[in-house]
């Protein structure tokens, strides 16, 4: 984990990272085709932030925060030491990002099929989630443009902004 605070109590979540707060405290990040998955004890008014690059780890272990499949057992093993191990059963969650900002496949191939990173990493946070039973309560998802977000652990509400685009929250 690695995290950022101003004077403000807006901690900064980095690309591949995951921070937590506890209110009054505030997450915050920049999203593309990352997914921004956000965690929340509605009781504890504490929760997280994970900001996932890619939907699959394929064994790597030195960077827990960059991939989908170790990134959210990190954030929820985190949440779980604060709450002393209260977390299962309490944790909800909301997702945005997942822009199709970049394409992968053969290049030149117009004609190939081409994947998604940003489908391939809702479809992984999907799938982890609803593996570990958290239910999902909200998604600002897919789009071709990036996001702002901000979350806020003392009510659960979740903000996001895409540039130029009005504010709203999930």
């Amino acid at each position: 984990m690695a995290q950022e605070s101003d004077a403000n109590s807006m901690v900064s979540v980095a690309i591949g990272r995951w921070g937590v707060a506890a209110a009054p405290s505030r997450l915050r990040t920049l999203l593309g085709s990352c997914v921004g998955v956000v965690l929340h004890d509605r009781s504890a008014k504490l929760g997280g932030l994970a900001h996932i690059v890619l939907p699959d780890s394929r064994g790597v272990v030195d960077q827990p925060g960059k991939y989908a499949d170790t990134a959210i057992p990190a954030l929820i093993a985190e949440l779980e030491k604060l709450m002393r191990g209260k977390a299962a059963g309490r944790l909800v969650a909301k997702l945005a990002g997942g822009a199709s900002m970049f394409q992968v496949g053969p290049p030149g191939a117009a004609a190939a099929p081409t994947r998604n990173i940003g489908r391939m990493n809702q479809e992984a946070v999907e799938a982890i989630l609803a593996t570990l039973r958290i239910p999902i309560l909200a998604r600002d998802l897919g789009g071709d443009g990036g996001r702002n977000l901000i979350f806020d652990p003392a009510t659960g509400r979740v903000q996001v902004r895409t540039p130029g685009g009005v504010e709203r929250e999930i």
